[in-house]
């Protein structure tokens, strides 16, 4: 295995939104000599962070599109992604958090672990990522470090230990103390690009060889070795990082780092922990599917010379055509080489390959295990694995949250309309999340997305990017129905027109399985229904599922039994056998007490706590079920469970409920019942809407 991919770290920046995520990768890219002047997030100074490469990201000074780029630091390389913090573009995260090896989680020093913070970590837990905690904004009013790492423990459940302490606070914040090199560290130059070690100031001695004992502890049990060498006092440097690399690669340990972003401070020792601790391709284990030996697992090679295996990631159609990101995670792509896409099963060749720098381009020859580069016009969808062409393989694919919202779109001219058509398209392939289709009965055409900022972001693009002239409707929810009851069924179809007819007869029963989407039993026994067609039933069930007849939204949550039917010699078909079971479905389905659900979603509040009334009284307003609130001092939080029909324009009414001190986020949590009032109104709409259908 050659050296240089041991030198490599493929890492993230994860956080909750505002926690500084993109001024982090700005100083990194500044010190790392990729850019030579610093900009502001928000584009105040006209230019914006480089990272934040799409004009909408500048304006509201958020990220939308995760954005990657490769820098240089002490002769490793870093590929670095920058995620969005915002629950809306969820789906960005997941898709960074699949192919990186290490991340970067950071907190804001003043609020500490907030609501994305806690997602997050979960969806780096869900893909078992090593990650170090930075804890920014040391120089805000308020800061505490060290409360923030007994939060990471606390509610994060992280074993999180102090690797350095901040020398000062607030306006009075200089530099950091290294607990392992037990060195104070300042940063000089108008940058701070000039990291300066001395002595540790004597007032804060005591406390660095106390929280250095801590870390001693922490990390001993990692290495035998060190913990009689810590015992002894003779633990060297090399020992410390040893084991802290250890405990970290295990998931076991979370070192935490401190300094402000901002004003350049603690940024260069970050830079040295990701390199001493987070892995290289090879200390990660990244498993395969072997399509030819029926799906059996096996662990990839981070070996040049082994046949390839990739992942395609994520895609961006520019006006150049689609680039599409993939993660090398064994062999080489080689300019000019053919690869085999396993979904499409066709070969394509490798054109033009890029290592990307935010929107700026390099073209190279080639590209090594571990690495993460571009390809440029393949036609694949994300997610897609390409791999040598000797090879039948699949990376596991990532997990794509279902959309609980959708707007409906006209466009104002026919110019508008092709123009709508092209964005859709390619918004679809860009991001799973994010859908779209025609409604048969109202002609309109819909989208779905994660929330109303991810579709409001979205619309703006199409503006923008395609002068498509549209309007929006109304938000609609994306509600469900199933089943408060077991229903059974013994329906019959039966039609005769010259020549053969279709017969089917179908028995059995539906009740409600809350664990699952759909189950379908099969009892039919003594082939009064020949086993060709029982496909065919189960297929007529799905279709009869995809509308219900309650208030006209999608079933779910069912379990359909079939034990008895009727077959005739000439006149039953697959067709027959399908329009059987959509009409056996229907049948039973009135029978079974039919109930609307509607998506509920996880609401955090936090705000100043004088105003923790009002948030209160309005969460309850909203038909919301108060979970927690905590209090911090002046400061509180709220989380809820509100169903997304009454969170429209929420943001607007809570800020003016607490003079724009308030912020919110939500994401989904589950589906609960509508409650009866509200049901009989929209079954009264669907069945309006059905009567005008059919006039």
């Amino acid at each position: 295995m050659n050296e240089a991919v041991r030198k490599m770290r493929n890492i993230g920046i994860s956080a909750h939104i505002d926690s500084g995520k993109t001024t982090l990768s700005e100083r990194i890219l500044f010190f790392c000599q990729k850019i030579h002047a610093l900009h502001e997030v928000r584009g105040k100074d006209g230019v914006g962070a480089t990272m934040d490469s799409m004009e909408l990201e500048r304006e509201r000074g958020i990220t939308i599109q995760s954005a990657a780029t490769n820098v240089t630091w002490k002769d490793h390389t870093i590929n670095l992604i920058d995620t969005p913090g915002h629950v809306d573009f969820t789906i960005e995260v997941e898709r960074a958090l699949r192919v990186l090896d290490g991340a970067i989680l950071i907190l804001d020093s003043v609020a500490g672990v907030q609501s994305q913070s806690i997602t997050v970590d979960r969806q780096l837990k869900r893909y078992s990522v090593p990650r170090l905690a930075f804890v920014n904004k040391c120089d805000r009013t308020g800061a505490d470090p060290i409360k923030v790492c007994a939060q990471l423990r606390e509610k994060l459940g992280l074993n999180a230990v102090m690797a350095q302490l901040p020398i000062g606070l607030e306006d009075k914040h200089q530099g950091v103390i290294d607990l392992v090199k037990m060195k104070a560290i300042y940063f000089d130059g108008d940058h701070g690009e000039v990291p300066r070690y001395e002595d540790i100031p004597e007032d804060l001695l005591a406390q660095a060889e106390e929280y250095r004992e801590g870390l001693l502890d922490a990390v001993s049990m990692f290495d035998e070795e060190l913990m009689e060498a810590a015992l002894e006092g003779t633990a060297t440097e090399d020992q410390i990082h040893a084991a802290i690399r250890q405990g970290v690669l295990a998931n076991e340990l979370c070192p935490v780092f401190v300094g402000s972003a901002y004003k350049n401070k603690g940024v260069q020792a970050l830079l040295d922990a990701v390199i001493a601790y987070l892995p290289s391709p090879p200390d990660i284990t990244n498993r395969a599917l072997d399509l030819d030996k029926n799906e059996e697992e096996f662990v990839t090679q981070s070996d040049d010379t082994m046949p390839t295996i990739s992942l395609a990631f994520k895609l961006e159609d520019g006006q150049y055509g689609q680039l599409t990101y993939i993660r090398i995670y064994q062999g080489m792509v080689k300019k000019g080489s053919e690869l085999y896409n396993v979904r499409t099963r066709k070969k394509f060749k490798v054109g033009r390959l890029i290592r990307m720098h935010a929107d700026h381009m390099d073209d190279i020859s080639e590209a090594a295990a571990g690495d993460i580069v571009a390809l440029f016009g393949i036609d694949c969808a994300s997610g897609d694995t390409f791999c040598d062409p000797s090879l039948n393989v699949s990376m596991t694919s990532m997990f794509v949250p279902e959309p609980v919202i959708s707007l409906s779109l006209k466009p104002k001219d026919k110019a508008s309309s092709d123009r709508m058509g092209k964005a859709l398209g390619r918004f679809i392939k860009e991001d799973p999340t994010f859908r779209s289709y025609v409604d048969e009965e109202s002609n309109e055409t819909i989208i779905q997305g994660m929330g109303e900022l991810h579709l409001e972001v979205y619309v703006e693009r199409m503006k923008r990017e395609y002068k498509a002239d549209v309007e929006t409707g109304m938000p609609q929810v994306a509600y469900r129905e199933t089943i408060s009851a077991r229903g059974e069924f013994d329906y019959t179809h039966k039609k005769q027109t010259g020549g053969s007819g279709q017969y089917g007869r179908v028995a059995g029963y539906i009740e409600p399985h809350p664990e699952e989407h759909y189950e379908f039993i099969n009892q039919i026994k003594g082939g009064v229904i020949p086993n060709e067609y029982i496909p065919s039933v189960d297929k007529g069930f799905k279709i009869a599922m995809e509308k219900g007849t309650y208030i006209g939204y999608p079933v779910v949550n069912i379990r359909a039994l079939i034990n008895d039917g009727a077959t005739h010699a000439v006149d039953s078909s697959d067709q027959a056998f399908q329009t059987a079971g959509i009409g056996a479905f229907r049948s039973a389905y009135e029978k079974a007490k039919p109930i609307a659900l509607e998506p509920v979603m996880r609401v955090t509040v936090e705000g100043p706590t004088e105003f923790q009334g009002n948030i209160f009284a309005t969460l309850n307003q909203r038909r919301g079920m108060i979970i927690s609130s905590n209090e911090d001092g002046m400061f509180s939080v709220v989380e809820a469970e509100v169903p997304l029909a009454e969170m429209f324009g929420f943001s607007t009414i809570l800020r003016s409920l607490t003079q724009g001190k308030a912020e919110y986020t939500m994401e989904f949590a589950k589906y609960g019942k509508v409650p009866q009032s509200i049901a009989e109104e929209l079954r009264e709409r669907y069945l309006k809407a059905k009567r005008d259908g059919n006039k």
